[in-house]
C-alpha cells in the first residue's frame, strides 16, 4: 500500500493533541486538536466529492492563513484531488491566468475575495467560506491509495522574472518534505511553529503545517496583514518555539521595532530571499540566535540549509543530506535523483530531464557553504565585470539612510552596463542629491569600487511579488 499524507501523518498523531492554533482576523483564538482536523478535512472531502471533485481534479483556493485553507488541502490530499492554492492578493488578472491555465473544476474562497474571484472566474462553481454546514454535514470521505507520482499540488512560481508557471508536485512532495523538515526546519515534539509565509505560496505550504507536523509539533496560523509590533506580540504570548519569515520581515522587524529577548523563540529560519548582514547580527544580539538561512525554489523544494551546525552570516548553509548539488560556471546545478521533493514537470510539459539548472548564482567557500549572489538572468556585467544585485543590495542595507533597496542594470554606451539602485529612505531621511552621493560613496568603500550604484533613484517602496520577491524585470521596465 503506498502512502498518503493523511494516514501516514494527519492520522498517526495523538487525536486529543493541539495539531494547530488559528488567530482570526477578528482577533479569535482558536485551538485545533488532530481529532477535529481529521474529522473535519473528512467530512469536507465528502463534501468535495459531492460537487463531482474525482481524483485528478485541480481544487483551486483563495483563501487567507486560516484553518480551511489547511482544511481543503488536507480533504485533496485524502481523496486524490490536485490542490492549487493562491494567495489573495492576487488580482483579477492573475487569477483569470491561473484559472486558464489549471482549469480547476471547484474553488474554495473566502467571501471577502468573492468580488476579484467572480470577475474571473464567471459562472464556475465555488465554494463560500466561512460555511460551517461544509465541514460538518457530509460523510467522511474514504482515503485513497495515492501513487507517489501522482499529482498532489499545483503550485504557481512567484512571476518575478517573467510569466508565473504552474508547478506540479507529487504526492512524494508531501511526505518528502521530512528532509528538510527535520534537518533544516527543525521543530520537536510539542513545539509551536510559525511560518508566517502566505498561504498560496511553496514555502506557506510545506511549512505552514507539514513541517511541523512531519516533526511532531504544532502549527500556528495568523490571519492578518504583517504589523511588526503585532507580529512580536503573538510570538511572545503564544510562545513561539520555531519562527520562519522571509527575510524582508526579519529586517523591518530589526528597523522598526524593539525586538525583546523572545525567551520561547530558540529556531530562527528564513528563506525567499538572500539574508542580509545587518539583519544577522541584530537578531543575534538581542535574542542570541542565529537565523538559520535555507535555499529552494518551488520546483524543487528546500536544498539547501543551515542545519545544526555552525552558521555563517550571509550563508544559505550547505546541500541538505543527501541532495546532491554543486557550482557550475557559477550557477547552481543539482540532481533532481536525489531530491526527494523535486516537481513532476511544468503543468502541461514533460518532466525535465537530466541535471536541474537553478538559474541561480551561488558561489561556495572552502568549507562547501554556498553564498546567493543573485538569478544568471539578473547578473550585471558592467566594462567586463560581473556584478551580482544581492551583493550590492546587502551593502545599501547596512546604511542606516536605507530602509530597502533593489539594484538593476541599466544599459549604458561606453561600459554596456551600470548598476543602478532604487532605494526607499529608512525614516526620517529623504531622498536627495547629497545622500545618493553619500551611499555611491558608501558602497565603493565597502565593496570593490566597480560595484557602486552610478544611478541612485528614490521610491516609497519597491515592486514586490504576492510572495516578497523584488520584481526586478519592473524596475528594468521602468526606464
Amino acid at each position: 500500500m503506498n502512502p498518503n499524507f493523511i494516514t501516514d501523518v494527519l492520522a498517526a498523531r495523538p487525536s486529543t493533541e493541539t495539531a494547530m492554533i488559528e488567530l482570526t482576523r477578528s482577533g479569535h483564538r482558536h485551538q485545533w486538536s488532530f481529532g477535529d482536523v481529521l474529522d473535519r478535512s473528512a467530512r469536507f472531502a465528502g463534501t468535495l466529492a459531492e460537487h463531482g471533485v474525482a481524483r485528478g481534479d485541480v481544487v483551486m483556493t483563495c483563501i487567507g492563513n486560516r484553518s480551511e485553507w489547511v482544511l481543503t488541502l488536507l480533504a485533496c490530499f485524502r481523496i486524490g484531488a490536485v490542490a492549487l492554492p493562491c494567495t489573495e492578493q492576487l488580482r483579477v488578472g492573475d487569477l483569470r491566468y491561473r484559472i486558464g491555465v489549471a482549469r480547476p473544476s471547484l474553488v474554495v474562497a473566502d467571501e471577502r475575495n468573492l468580488d476579484q474571484l467572480r470577475a474571473a472566474y464567471p459562472g464556475g462553481d465555488v465554494l463560500v467560506i466561512p460555511d460551517e454546514s461544509l465541514f460538518t454535514d457530509a460523510d467522511p470521505a474514504v482515503v485513497v491509495d495515492v501513487e507517489p507520482e501522482e499529482p498532489a499540488l499545483i503550485t504557481f512560481t512567484s512571476g518575478s522574472t517573467g510569466q508565473p508557471k504552474a508547478v506540479v508536485h507529487g504526492q512524494r512532495y508531501l511526505l518528502g518534505q521530512r528532509l528538510q523538515a527535520e534537518s533544516w526546519f527543525g521543530a520537536r515534539p510539542g513545539d509551536l511553529a510559525w511560518c508566517t509565509a502566505a498561504s498560496g505560496w511553496s514555502k506557506s505550504a510545506r511549512n505552514a503545517f507539514i513541517a511541523p507536523w512531519l516533526c511532531g509539533a504544532s502549527a500556528l496560523l495568523h490571519d492578518a496583514r504583517f504589523d511588526p509590533q503585532e507580529r512580536i506580540e503573538i510570538l511572545v504570548r503564544e510562545r513561539v518555539n520555531v519562527l520562519c519569515m522571509a527575510p524582508t520581515e526579519y529586517r523591518i522587524l530589526a528597523k522598526h521595532v524593539e525586538l525583546p529577548a523572545l525567551r520561547d523563540v530558540r529556531r530562527l529560519i528564513a528563506a525567499g530571499e538572500a539574508l542580509d548582514a545587518d539583519s544577522f547580527a541584530a537578531w543575534k544580539a538581542i535574542t542570541g540566535l542565529e537565523i538559520r538561512d535555507g535555499y529552494g525554489q518551488t520546483e524543487t523544494g528546500q536544498l539547501t540549509g543551515v542545519a545544526d551546525q555552525e552558521v555563517r552570516a550571509g550563508s544559505m548553509g550547505r546541500p541538505l543530506p543527501g541532495i546532491e548539488a554543486w557550482v557550475d560556471r557559477g550557477e547552481l546545478v543539482v540532481d533532481p535523483q536525489t531530491v526527494p521533493t523535486f516537481f513532476l514537470g511544468y503543468l502541461g510539459e514533460p518532466a525535465p530531464a537530466g541535471v536541474w539548472r537553478t538559474g541561480d548564482l551561488v558561489r561556495a567557500d572552502e568549507d562547501g557553504y554556498l553564498y546567493f549572489q543573485g538569478r544568471a538572468d539578473d547578473l550585471i556585467i558592467s566594462a567586463g565585470y560581473r556584478i551580482s544585485p544581492a551583493e550590492v543590495e546587502g551593502t545599501l542595507l547596512s546604511h542606516p539612510a536605507v530602509a530597502d533597496a533593489a539594484v538593476v542594470g541599466s544599459p549604458d554606451h561606453e561600459r554596456g552596463m551600470i548598476v543602478r539602485a532604487v532605494v526607499v529612505p529608512a525614516e526620517p531621511h529623504e531622498g536627495s542629491d547629497a545622500l545618493a552621493r553619500e551611499l555611491m560613496e558608501y558602497v565603493k568603500r565597502e565593496t570593490a569600487p566597480y560595484k557602486y550604484p552610478r544611478i541612485i533613484e528614490w521610491a516609497e517602496s519597491l515592486p514586490r511579488t504576492p510572495s516578497g520577491k523584488i520584481k526586478r524585470s519592473a524596475l528594468r521596465s521602468s526606464r
